[in-house]
């Protein structure tokens, strides 16, 4: 997250957060003047695609390219022109085009359309990514390592669960009146004497015991929070599809997996079908399958497992390198530290590659 942008020795663009690129009150970019520098290179820059849930896919694959091409002509004038230790952008086009328009790239997803136009849009994006990742690689010497890393992966959505539908029906959950048109959990109003558990959507559910002591109108014991926690898993492992089939759900207590977790965690973290199905947290479905996204249309979700390579010119690795496994997102920073020659902090997970 860049956004807001924060002092550095050095330069910042803001992220896809940024709520504006023509607000000199209020800059995305560190120094504020680099507003101007960006504007004079590219005219009007894009954080992010406006509107991107949209059933307007000419629309969304020509603003993709759009934003696309604006942020390569930038980066390949800095690069080329500016004197760098470390340069990183990040491209969102990948993931807007994942989003809008894979039910035309998957002949497997639920809702795969023939449609000339737009069944290569995602192949002919990666192959035009892909001639501008070489552009960069002609612009560094030798000296200069470069990774190209996602922070997720992508796959098919096959639906959404309505977590807080299904905690409503399992006795979970108890709310005040029932909505019959779509609604945010945090604008119902829930009986807190009567709730044990509620849930946020997302692509992946995150799961909040009503504790005692810990929340404002807490019922549940602490003592009785581990049993709950694994009631909870073994019925969300056993969750089947509308077809009766088991969706392969793996339910993560956060305390377990991450060395150091902040503020009140979740209870429980849920890959509903491992991230083939979304969580969503709206309630009034009227059923605790849906096969649409409550924030608009969305065709995949966002997967587990990413991508990490690494171009270094010097190791001679020859054609097609090698493959390395077994490598966690956390490995990147003492990596990228390590490559500087700072020092990898003793407390930092990850380790360097």
């Amino acid at each position: 997250q860049t956004y807001p942008p924060k002092p550095v020795n050095g330069i910042q663009v803001g992220c896809f957060l940024s709520p504006s690129t023509k607000n000199p009150d209020k800059p995305y970019t560190y120094p504020a003047s680099v507003m101007k520098e960006i504007e004079a290179t590219v005219g009007d820059y894009l954080v992010d695609v406006p509107n991107f849930r949209t059933d307007d896919k000419e629309y969304l694959l020509r603003q993709i390219y759009t934003m696309t091409e604006k942020r390569f002509k930038l980066v390949k004038k800095w690069i080329a022109e500016k004197d760098w230790d470390f340069f990183m952008f990040v491209e969102m086009g990948t993931d807007r085009i994942h989003h809008g328009l894979w039910k035309y790239h998957d002949p497997t997803h639920h809702k795969y359309e023939v449609n000339p136009a737009l069944n290569r849009s995602i192949h002919d994006y990666y192959r035009y990514i892909d001639s501008e990742i070489g552009q960069i690689l002609d612009l560094v010497d030798n000296d200069t390592t470069v990774f190209i890393v996602s922070d997720h992966g992508a796959k098919k959505m096959d639906g959404g669960i309505c977590v807080n539908e299904w905690l409503i029906r399992e006795g979970y959950l108890t709310l005040k009146t029932q909505p019959t048109t779509l609604t945010a959990i945090d604008k119902c109003e829930i009986d807190w004497s009567k709730t044990r558990v509620w849930g946020d959507g997302g692509y992946y559910a995150r799961i909040f015991l009503n504790v005692e002591g810990r929340e404002p109108q807490g019922i549940v014991k602490p003592q009785e929070v581990e049993a709950l926690r694994d009631e909870l898993k073994a019925k969300f492992e056993a969750l089947v599809d509308h077809n009766g089939v088991n969706i392969g759900t793996k339910v993560f207590k956060p305390r377990e997996i991450y060395r150091e977790v902040k503020g009140v965690p979740p209870d429980l973290i849920v890959y509903f079908g491992d991230l083939f199905w979304r969580s969503v947290g709206t309630v009034g479905h009227g059923s605790i399958y849906t096969f649409d996204n409550d924030t608009g249309p969305d065709d995949c979700n966002h997967a587990q497992f990413g991508i990490v390579i690494k171009h270094d010119p010097d190791k001679h690795e020859g054609p097609g390198g090698r493959e390395l496994t077994g490598l966690q997102l956390m490995d990147m920073a003492p990596t990228i530290l390590e490559q500087l020659g700072v020092p990898v902090p003793t407390d930092m997970q990850g380790k360097a590659f």
